[in-house]
């Protein structure tokens, strides 16, 4: 729902135009000047400014700089070509002559508030450049894939909340893309939040926004993810990691469709569907207390389990023909193949992380091939037949000759049950930030203990 705001000092004109904008849907609030607003409104939550140009104290053009980002419409009692130039030049996106047409107003608002919705989704695509999905079509034609396709296209139309399960790695992200963009909410933006990146204190300011003065540092209102998000799709991923206290103000948004920023005494409305994603067994979290469960049946309206790439059998060939394929093109590389080594040696790995360990191995073999063929040695793996013959006691321990992505998954792996998310930083001298960096990015998921 799209909140207007009214500045208009004529009490007649404005509570006419109230109930004619609110009559077409919109959430509209009022006021008689610049710094009645000021004061009782963030300017930078509304969607569209209506103001007049002769106020009460400042111009009704002031607005224009005290709300940055936010479209503003002048309505002027002064229908010269100077009085329009002059407030576009200040920034106005557009005017209107007094005395106006109610029809000319409405289709006005609605034009500029469909280009303001369209500017949103373009700053995010923009954000996303570098994410080349293929969401028009998941790789996969295991029975596994085939079903998550098929619940995607029938549950992608409706507003209904979705619940994705599934190991680091296995496409969660794409399954929510897929879901917004074959939604009715594809023209707006889908914004991504990964809760388990953002700090504990810190996590309701980002979803929620926050007042000025709500905490220490809080110099500004800020407007939160979800806000962000108004006519789009909001997808958390790691939602399991997602604090009490943040899921009881999520529970709030899911029942009522209400937000209230940190420090606010005022809760708003905002349209957003909801997507989630986590690796976790939020049955087992819910029965530990460290989830809510009313928020987990809210969630699980429909729930989508992507399997691990160790279970989807032929999928693994073509996918990494795809991504392969997509890689070379990224990085500006003449055509490649995989040879027969190097798919037996794909099939034959168990790639614990997935999805998104394939495309990494990928791009380093890209990368380091000097020919047309990706060989084994390129992709820096072992497959179940090079290791058959080793020792267990050699395995496990972190061989001399290891890189250094080796080393950081082996350490993590062998060590994450008896350390500390703390500890383990520590051990590998890194900070607890680059420790989850890293994890994310070679797919290996934080164990019961290591999340303490």
């Amino acid at each position: 729902m799209s909140q207007i705001l009214i500045i208009e000092d004529e009490s007649v004109i404005r509570t006419a135009v109230e109930r004619l904008l609110t009559r077409r849907g919109y959430k509209v609030s009022a006021t008689e000047s610049v710094e009645e607003a000021e004061q009782k409104y963030d300017l930078q939550s509304f969607n569209l400014i209506l103001t007049d140009v002769r106020l009460p104290g400042v111009p009704g053009t002031e607005v224009i700089h005290r709300a940055p980002g936010v479209p503003v419409l002048i309505m002027t009692s002064y229908a010269s070509v100077r009085s329009a130039v002059d407030s576009m030049k200040k920034g106005a996106i557009d005017y209107i002559a007094k005395p106006f047409d109610h029809d000319e107003l409405v289709l006005l608002i609605e034009r500029t508030l469909k280009q303001e919705k369209l500017g949103r989704k373009t700053e995010v695509l923009k954000s996303d450049l570098d994410k080349s999905y293929p969401v028009d079509g998941m790789v996969g034609k295991c029975p596994a894939m085939q079903e998550v396709c098929r619940r995607v296209t029938k549950v992608a139309p409706t507003d209904s909340t979705v619940l994705i399960f599934g190991e680091s790695g296995t496409g969660k992200e794409l399954v929510a893309r897929a879901l917004h963009e074959q939604s009715l909410r594809k023209d707006a933006p889908i914004v991504t939040v990964n809760c388990a990146a953002i700090p504990e204190t810190l996590i309701e300011s980002e979803l929620f926004g926050h007042e000025k003065g709500a905490f220490t540092g809080a110099d500004s209102s800020r407007t939160g993810l979800i806000e962000a998000a108004e006519g789009g799709t909001l997808f958390l991923d790691e939602i399991g990691e997602l604090p009490l206290a943040a899921q009881a103000r999520l529970l709030r948004v899911l029942q009522n469709g209400e937000i209230r920023r940190v420090g606010s005494e005022q809760s708003r409305l905002v349209d957003v569907r909801l997507i989630a994603a986590t690796h976790r067994d939020l049955k087992q979290r819910v029965q530990e207390g460290e989830f809510r469960s009313d928020l987990y049946f809210r969630l699980r309206v429909v729930e989508l389990n992507l399997p691990p790439l160790r279970e989807r059998g032929a999928d693994v060939v073509e996918l990494a023909k795809f991504l392969l394929e997509k890689t070379r093109k990224q990085l500006n590389r003449s055509p490649m193949t995989l040879n027969q080594a190097a798919i037996e040696t794909i099939t034959t790995y168990s790639w614990p992380g997935n999805v998104r360990e394939l495309e990494n191995a990928l791009e380093r073999a890209v990368i380091l091939c000097e020919e047309e063929l990706i060989t084994p040695d390129l992709l820096a793996i072992e497959s179940a037949h090079s290791t058959a013959g080793k020792p267990t006691s050699t395995l496990n321990q972190p061989a001399g000759d290891l890189s250094l992505e080796e080393y950081f998954r082996q350490f993590v792996l062998e060590n994450q049950d008896q350390m500390t998310e703390t500890e383990l930083a520590k051990r590998l001298g890194i900070s607890r930030k680059a420790l989850w960096e890293r994890r994310q990015r070679f797919g290996i998921p934080r164990t019961k203990k290591g999340a303490s």
